[in-house]
């Protein structure tokens, strides 16, 4: 909690700590954050996700299903579970904006990405289907964002991460997006700019994702 302390006081924030897959620990977050800032919230960012199996290099044919699915729950379910406790407390604001991150793995294959794609194509799901009562009933935009890879703690534990970055580099018009990027991209979401965008797959991430091959890949392949 170091760092996210630090921010907080330069920001003058104040840190609410919560199990993202507690139900009781959300509950408690969302109404201390209504308290706190004085009324409902603009927008929330969910922006978690942790594979067991990955972490403990496990491959995806050879999965053990306790990590599996504590995973889903932390990487996706606690999506849904915290859109749930904001959907039932009515504490977003009308044209308020959730946004969660995402990866492409959710469409194409990535080997050793392994159940963090199941992971991430279920986190997208749930945004749509949310997405959708958030909308009908109070006005509030559901979207994900599909970030270039990006070197996270848990894009590190990954196998081959450093050359998943190399390729999608080489692969992309204006090469990837950087951690910057995607939090500039995100505050345009949460912006009034973007208030009727909801049930979106967003693609931050340098043109990659309608990329069949660039000369700079082929380059790289002929010369080997």
């Amino acid at each position: 909690m170091g760092q996210i302390n630090e921010l907080a006081k330069k920001t003058g924030s104040q840190v609410i700590a919560a199990d993202a897959t507690s139900e009781e620990d959300l509950e408690n977050l969302v109404k201390q954050s209504v308290e706190i800032l004085g009324g409902k919230l603009d927008f929330i960012l969910h922006s978690i996700g942790m594979s067991i199996n990955v972490r403990k290099g496990r491959a995806y044919t050879d999965q053990k299903y306790d990590w599996t699915q504590k995973g889903t729950d932390v990487s996706a379910m606690s999506f849904h579970k915290v859109m749930q406790t904001l959907y039932k407390n009515d504490a977003m604001n009308e044209w308020g904006s959730i946004v969660a991150l995402t990866y492409m793995a959710a469409q194409r294959v990535f080997p050793d990405y392994n159940d963090m794609a199941d992971n991430k194509a279920l986190l997208e799901s749930i945004a749509r289907s949310f997405g959708y009562f958030f909308g009908r009933d109070k006005n509030v935009r559901v979207n994900t964002i599909s970030q270039s890879p990006t070197p996270t703690t848990a894009g590190k534990g990954v196998k081959g991460f450093d050359g998943f970055i190399s390729y999608a580099e080489k692969m992309s018009p204006l090469g990837n997006a950087t951690a910057l990027d995607c939090a500039n991209y995100t505050v345009t979401l949460f912006s009034d700019l973007t208030k009727r965008v909801t049930l979106q797959n967003l693609f931050n991430d340098g043109g990659f994702s309608n990329m069949g091959v660039s000369n700079a890949v082929m380059d790289m392949v002929t010369e080997n």
